[in-house]
């Protein structure tokens, strides 16, 4: 296939996945190719799958059709981990003319580029214990923020999770690396880098450096207004870098530290590696240095072997938590799971409600949170993003806004009073600082 033609791609799953989307795109810019919208109808689509939530399969079929409905004769590429995990199953997608594992999808262009047409859709996807380099990748025009992938890969091996399987071991770039993709990102604009990976406390792991390191060098980073810590495990994420955050001037008041539980037992059923305890210690923290910084969490519903008992410790440990919101996943079986080997199944109906119960307590804390701020000034940077004549952006910790949409403010830091929470939970705010004053 040569160059001169467009490609469009879609992303599911994480931050993670986007700034790995982002970084592809760029290296087909890079060779000729137009990068076009999804629905331009593109004479290639690439589809960067997920295998984390539910029906990832069905998902990955669904976007296979879409693209075909926009261009039937378009070549259709599968990455990212469902990929990885079950390329022979994708591969039989009608449609589908590739399917690169975790190691090959950064090749892309180069196996497009000497494509040869045959009837079968190709695969190319070593075994994961092959998959041992790190490649940098950080988003870019897709939002006001870059995703900076700065870790991939882990050795946690929980009951649950696919992740292992699908990227590999724990590895990471050095920090002189990062900070050399860091400052590629600042050169292009954003106004806030969003730190990501799949165990990003992990960082360093295998040399002298450290995640504490590798933080203390991006907050000397010049051009960058705001510096973000995605989702870090309660184990890994240590008082030291909770003060160090509580004092910096770039890192924001935001963290998100998966839970899954808050039982004991099903902790260590899920092969945690850390009790409630240890938790609670972290938020206690966390808002005793910095009172107003928002904390999320990760909790998982259903977990086999979850009695009623065990939902409850779970939702009166979190109840009594000062975090802010919840990701509420319902648990759902993986092929290669420790998780399968556990008895006392929960079934379906009672997964979703434990879902739908936390899902409301995530509400009733996310608006709590809001609450306690109206009336303040914050600095608000705002997205790309509008709908219906309207436009988001987000304070330091992480309160959502809601503003008219306005061109000039995209990608704008200013100074605006919380006002209000509407009808969907989101802040309203009035502008204080002018524009380009």
């Amino acid at each position: 296939m040569t160059p001169n033609k467009t490609v469009a791609f879609y992303t599911l799953g994480c931050k993670l996945n986007f700034s790995e989307s982002s970084t592809i795109a760029r290296s087909f810019t890079a060779n000729g190719f137009g990068r076009v919208d999804f629905m331009d109808g593109a004479d290639i689509y690439v589809i960067n799958t997920c295998s984390v939530t539910d029906h990832a399969d069905k998902k990955c079929r669904k976007v296979v059709k879409q693209a075909l409905k926009y261009n039937p004769d378009a070549f259709i590429a599968i990455i990212g981990c469902y990929a990885q995990l079950k390329p022979d199953e994708i591969a039989a997608i009608a449609g589908v003319n590739i399917v690169l594992g975790a190691a090959e999808k950064f090749n892309l262009v180069d196996y497009i580029l000497n494509y040869h047409h045959d009837s079968d859709a190709k695969i190319y996807a070593d075994e994961i214990k092959q998959v041992n380099t790190f490649v940098p990748s950080y988003s870019l025009g897709d939002r006001t923020r870059t995703f900076l992938k700065v870790q991939d890969g882990c050795d946690y091996h929980c009951a649950f999770c696919t992740i292992p399987l699908a990227r590999g071991k724990s590895r990471s770039d050095t920090i002189a690396n990062t900070l050399q993709s860091a400052r590629e990102a600042v050169a292009n604009g954003v106004k806030e880098i969003v730190l990501t990976g799949v165990n990003i406390g992990d960082f360093g792991k295998n040399s002298d450096e450290t995640f504490f390191d590798l933080i203390k060098e991006m907050d000397t980073l010049s051009g960058i207004e705001r510096i973000r810590i995605s989702s870090i495990e309660p184990n890994l994420l240590t008082n030291e870098i909770i003060e160090f955050v509580a004092h910096s001037h770039k890192f924001v008041p935001h963290f998100h530290i998966p839970l899954q539980s808050g039982s004991n037992k099903i902790l260590k059923a899920m092969r945690r590696k850390y009790e409630r305890e240890l938790y609670a210690d972290r938020v206690a923290f966390i808002k005793l240095v910095m009172p107003e910084s928002c904390i999320g969490a990760d909790v998982i519903t259903g977990f086999p072997s979850e009695m009623e008992e065990d939902f409850l410790e779970t939702y009166n440990f979190i109840n009594q938590l000062d975090v802010s919101y919840l990701h509420v996943f319902t648990y759902s079986e993986r092929d290669d799971t420790t998780a399968l080997r556990i008895g006392d199944v929960v079934s379906g109906d009672l997964r979703h409600q434990r879902t739908a119960k936390l899902r409301i307590l995530s509400e009733k804390k996310k608006r709590f949170f809001y609450e306690q701020h109206i009336g303040k000034e914050m600095n608000v940077l705002f997205e790309m993003e509008h709908e219906e004549g309207m436009m988001n952006g987000f304070t330091p910790n992480y309160i959502k806004v809601k503003t008219p949409f306005d061109p000039l403010l995209v990608n704008e830091i200013l100074e605006v009073k919380l006002t209000k929470v509407d009808t969907d939970g989101e802040m309203l705010i009035e502008i204080q600082q002018e524009l380009f004053a």
